[in-house]
């Protein structure tokens, strides 16, 4: 599922919406000042509690991963569909469930080997990059629309940040582990990033296709969700772009400064009120951004900077929408009929437990009092088989009824990330992305 406003397909998964026949829960939402105040759940520890999320959330991919290839369906209802970013999303689960000890490694293998065959040996790639959507069962693409039935570099990116922590996470010199690393590698090679310049350009391409070549037309410039791109671009062993690219097509010679203050609140990069809060997450799942700086700012800052302009905007509620101190966090997600990138400046009244819970390591006391309203006081409408469902809101008494893949595999992520960092520590310990951010110009004692 897609992004922001920068991808071209809103009206498109609104009409997917439909075609899957999803269904809404309408019951009413207790709002901040409802009487009923009491807790839904028995009290545990914060630290049980946050287990309990990851374990539940976890589900999603675990249990309702796709019986064949073991890939992420896109959301509750896609049948055979399966998303390439979003079961790069659901990779990096794995080895924080081994860890917290929700399956065994033995089972964590298997589950990766079944994922990695699939991907290497059915699923339909462009010049090496996959499409947006696949069929589970076949690996043919199923098009995103029209036009976008090809290459999506930046699914791609996400499904590669997910396959090399991955790599770095079966690390054992036995044979399945080996075996798995050696194709891992087969597609992390096989991507042709420098293709997407359309060979020359100085800037990369998000799509490409097939019957449409280049029609879609759209280059992926920051400041958004898509840094990881720029980066796994750079650091690829056989595909790799020069600096230049980043330069003029990432930042567009630094263009995406902001520099103005919202709430009190300094942001460094992007758009007015920072945007939805993706823009901080996707591509800092795997990349660490404590101390990580270049010639702009201290990647840390931005996002601390970005979630905490969403919190205090949402604290203010100057729409009267419901939202407080405890209810807070705008992102992507579903809204009454339809999709919708939520941000302070494109509010539709819908919070996202996704959006404030992704957001633990930049802001952990807020996010945790959000956890904590969400759970107790909210749990008997949204926590449900596979976590907490995607969005509800106060204003328009409605809870969704789905989760999304994109949306549940940050929560595992970044809560990891806050508690012990493992996330981080393996996608960064990556040989090649070292020597890829350091060339982009970036610097961090996490590329030491």
């Amino acid at each position: 599922m897609t992004r922001g406003f920068l991808k071209h397909g809103f009206l498109l998964l609104i009409l997917f919406l439909s075609a899957c026949d999803k269904k809404e829960k309408s019951g009413p939402i207790s709002t901040p000042d409802s009487r009923d105040s009491t807790d839904k759940f028995p009290l545990i520890s914060d630290d049980e509690l946050l287990t309990l999320v990851q374990k539940q959330t976890f589900k999603y991919f675990w249990d309702f991963g796709h019986p064949v290839s073991g890939l992420a369906r896109e959301r509750h209802s896609s049948g055979d569909v399966v998303t390439s970013g979003g079961s790069g999303f659901g990779i990096m689960t794995i080895p924080i469930a081994i860890e917290r000890k929700f399956i065994t490694r033995k089972e964590g293998l298997e589950r990766m080997q079944k994922m990695v065959t699939f991907l290497k040996d059915k699923s339909q790639k462009f010049h090496g990059a996959f499409p947006h959507w696949l069929n589970g069962a076949t690996g043919a693409v199923v098009p995103f629309s029209q036009k976008d039935n090809g290459a999506d570099l930046v699914e791609t990116a996400y499904l590669v940040q997910g396959l090399l922590t991955a790599r770095q996470y079966f690390s054992a010199e036995n044979p399945a582990e080996t075996t798995l690393r050696k194709d891992i590698n087969t597609i992390w090679e096989g991507v042709e990033w420098d293709w997407f310049r359309k060979a020359t350009e100085n800037v990369l391409y998000w799509h490409w296709s097939p019957n449409y070549n280049w029609e879609m037309n759209h280059q992926i410039k920051g400041w958004n969700e898509c840094l990881i791109t720029y980066a796994l671009a750079a650091s690829s062993p056989t595909h790799s772009i020069p600096k230049t690219v980043y330069d003029k097509g990432w930042t567009n010679d630094g263009s995406f400064v902001n520099g103005s203050s919202y709430y009190g609140v300094a942001l460094p990069l992007g758009e007015p009120s920072g945007g939805p809060l993706f823009f901080s997450q996707y591509s800092f799942l795997g990349l660490n951004p404590t101390g990580l700086t270049d010639q702009y700012t201290n990647y840390f800052t931005q996002n601390k900077a970005h979630a905490l302009i969403n919190y205090n905007y949402c604290k203010t509620d100057p729409n009267d929408f419901g939202y407080s101190d405890r209810c807070w966090g705008l992102t992507a997600c579903d809204i009454p009929n339809g999709y919708n990138a939520n941000s302070p400046t494109n509010d539709k009244s819908v919070i996202a437990p996704t959006a404030a819970l992704s957001s633990f390591p930049y802001t952990p006391d807020e996010s945790m009092q959000a956890l904590k309203y969400f759970y107790y006081k909210l749990g008997d409408q949204l926590w449900g088989d596979y976590g907490f469902y995607d969005s509800f809101s106060i204003k328009e008494q409605w809870v969704a009824d789905s989760y999304l893949a994109i949306d549940q595999g940050p929560i595992i992520i970044m809560i990891e990330n806050y508690r012990s960092g493992l996330p981080w520590k393996l996608f960064m310990s990556t040989p090649e992305i070292k020597a890829g951010m350091k060339k982009l110009g970036f610097s961090s004692p996490n590329l030491n």
